[in-house]
């Protein structure tokens, strides 16, 4: 097998553009109205909505790989690093080192890119990790770098990075077209090439010895909050969790040449996805804020309780809906209680209700919003797919 960078095009390259003209004139149409929406939001609402789609990114970005972190965690350590008031649960070290590259990766969306901040972000990954010798600094191991799969002693080699001794150069390059590719650079790209390219150019380097794909994904945010013009609050990781499989395929399948045409029309299309991701959260909370100005001086403190408990789990409420025996549970009270209390939100037009006695069901009278998932087909048209919901995040 050949690589992409043992080729005499690499790091060359190619697509056509008029296939993403449309998607990268949407991306841009669509993120100027979710700031024109976040501009309804409260200083409170914009601040809940940054630190949620933060934590997102961060557990969806690590879910990817397979690891499985604390979202509880996550939030509260987001929030101490951004010097927010938080609660004092304890988080992993995993869960504090991604929380933190989030927190940088925020703060810093308009600079530079450079060596010292992906190191310092590999750093703040491998918080704890006794099984990395490279932390904070590039691979040196004379081993092959490859990324593989199967058995041990019968192993599928989907990948194989350069070998360490190019890292530096590799980099070196890397950066210096990342930069000049920005939003006033010297050779500036459109948002979804330029992030897309990047992504696919930093995991082909594979520079570290792990955590390549959390950092490659965080060079994407980067290049989609400088093609908007600030924090673009784009739920990329989210949503290449969902399609998670399709993802290293398209990876894999890209990792082979230098025509990038298919890799980026995929990712553009993700991009497309995640931004309605965004925007339904952002819609979810100037609904979520009409509702409890509706309601004011009108609930008792259990069914507050309960149903700010509710709205936390966002647009979709509790999965299967509220039972009787939920709202006890969160409101500390009786069965007779519990149903007098659903049924005065039921009136109050806070809930709706499906089924009878045991099998009764209480969700949000907030409309949802589906988001679709997106492909830009051969003409560069943009094509939205069957509704997705939550329970297809599994691969």
């Amino acid at each position: 097998m050949t690589w992409n960078w043992q080729q005499t095009d690499w790091p060359r390259f190619s697509w056509r553009e008029d296939r993403l003209r449309q998607a990268e004139e949407q991306f841009l149409v669509r993120g100027g109205v979710i700031l024109g929406a976040m501009s309804h939001l409260g200083h409170d609402a914009r601040e809940h909505l940054s630190v949620e789609a933060m934590s997102e990114e961060a557990v969806s970005s690590s879910e990817i790989e397979g690891e499985l972190l604390n979202r509880d965690s996550v939030l509260s350590s987001i929030r101490r690093a951004l010097g927010l008031r938080a609660d004092t649960r304890r988080a992993s070290p995993a869960e504090r080192g991604i929380a933190e590259m989030m927190v940088d990766l925020h703060r810093t969306s308009s600079q530079p890119l450079s060596n010292e901040q992906l190191w310092g972000w590999h750093e703040r990954l491998m918080q704890g990790r006794r099984d990395i010798e490279e932390v904070g600094r590039y691979r040196t191991h004379d081993d092959p770098m490859q990324v593989v799969s199967g058995r041990f002693f019968e192993p599928t080699i989907h990948f194989e990075a350069p070998p360490s001794t190019r890292v530096p150069a590799e980099m070196d390059a890397f950066l210096a077209w990342y930069n000049a590719s920005a939003p006033g650079g010297a050779d500036p790209l459109p948002a979804l090439t330029r992030a897309g390219v990047a992504h696919l150019h930093f995991e082909s380097i594979h520079p570290f010895e792990d955590g390549n794909g959390r950092i490659g994904r965080a060079i994407s945010e980067k290049a989609l909050a400088q093609g908007l013009g600030g924090q673009a609050l784009t739920a990329l990781a989210a949503t290449i969790l969902v399609h998670r499989r399709g993802y290293y395929e398209m990876l894999e399948a890209s990792n082979q040449h230098n025509d990038i045409e298919n890799w980026l029309a995929w990712f553009a299309g993700i991009a497309l996805e995640a931004q309605a991701r965004t925007r339904a959260r952002v819609d979810f909370l100037i609904d979520k804020a009409k509702l409890m100005a509706s309601l004011r001086d009108r609930l008792n403190a259990r069914q507050e309780k309960v149903l700010l408990r509710v709205l936390a789990e966002g647009p979709e409420g509790f999965r299967g809906g509220l039972s009787a025996s939920n709202y006890q549970r969160i409101a500390g009270t009786s069965p007779a209680t519990a149903g007098r209390d659903l049924a005065d939100l039921v009136r109050k037009g806070a809930l709706t209700r499906t089924g009878a006695r045991r099998h009764a069901r209480y969700h949000l009278t907030i409309p949802l919003r589906p988001v679709s998932p997106v492909t830009i087909d051969e003409a560069g048209g943009i094509v939205a797919g069957a509704e997705i919901g939550r329970a297809e995040k599994e691969p």
